[in-house]
């Protein structure tokens, strides 16, 4: 079964917009794309309806509620921090191995390309011991890396995708989602990174829709997952 992990070349970048849209763009063409996001910090039980994985839940046709929240979502931390940091606050930790573990049956059930969501960028610590991009090495799933058009975004991702590369992790694609007051245009930001990286790169112009995922959709059906 194909399953990708969606990460970030840090927070607030746009996985879950993305996430959502190849999913939605995936059902309009007939394709059955479902997604988890195994940790989330900032959970707010009062305000449940309008966190990331309600919006995976709704993307996926699916009733947004706090039991499907808790399915789809089993690691949740108040404190908008770090996940390491935010579980602290609840004199909490991060099981790596369960969260592994999690994830593989997750990709097992899957009844199509399921997308893994992770949690702030690529290094982000998850534990003591462990960072976001080794819970991608460990499942041994190809990336598709979600990057920003804001000032600093060259940097940001030559940096997430050697961090990747040293791994041994696949990159199935780099999607560029335009950032709001972008210093310079997407397609300037897309030729700079194209002139440095070999990695497919999707542009998505804000509020665009899932009309652009369509080709990032049957790419993803294309790439052979380890």
């Amino acid at each position: 079964m194909l399953s990708y992990f969606v990460t970030a070349t840090g927070t607030d970048i746009g996985k879950t917009y993305v996430t959502g849209n190849i999913i939605r763009a995936a059902r309009q063409i007939g394709l059955d794309f479902s997604a988890i996001k195994p940790v989330l910090s900032g959970y707010d039980e009062a305000t449940a309806a309008a966190c990331d994985s309600a919006k995976l839940l709704a993307a996926m046709g699916k009733k947004v509620s706090l039991r499907n929240i808790a399915a789809l979502t089993p690691w949740r931390f108040a404190a908008p921090l770090s996940p390491d940091m935010a579980a602290a606050r609840e004199a909490r930790t991060i099981d790596f191995a369960a969260l592994t573990a999690f994830c593989e049956a997750a990709i097992q059930a899957a009844p199509d390309v399921l997308l893994i969501e992770g949690v702030g960028g690529v290094a982000v610590p998850l534990n003591d011991t462990h960072l976001v991009v080794d819970l991608i090495a460990a499942l041994h799933l190809p990336a598709v890396l979600v990057t920003g058009s804001y000032l600093g975004t060259i940097s940001h991702t030559i940096t997430a995708v050697e961090a990747l590369v040293v791994r041994g992790i696949p990159i199935a694609a780099i999607v560029l989602n335009e950032s709001v007051n972008a210093p310079v245009s997407l397609e300037e930001t897309a030729d700079t990174l194209a002139r440095r990286l070999p990695h497919p790169i999707y542009q998505v112009p804000r509020n665009s829709g899932a009309p652009p995922f369509r080709a990032l959709v049957e790419s993803l059906g294309e790439v052979e997952a380890k």
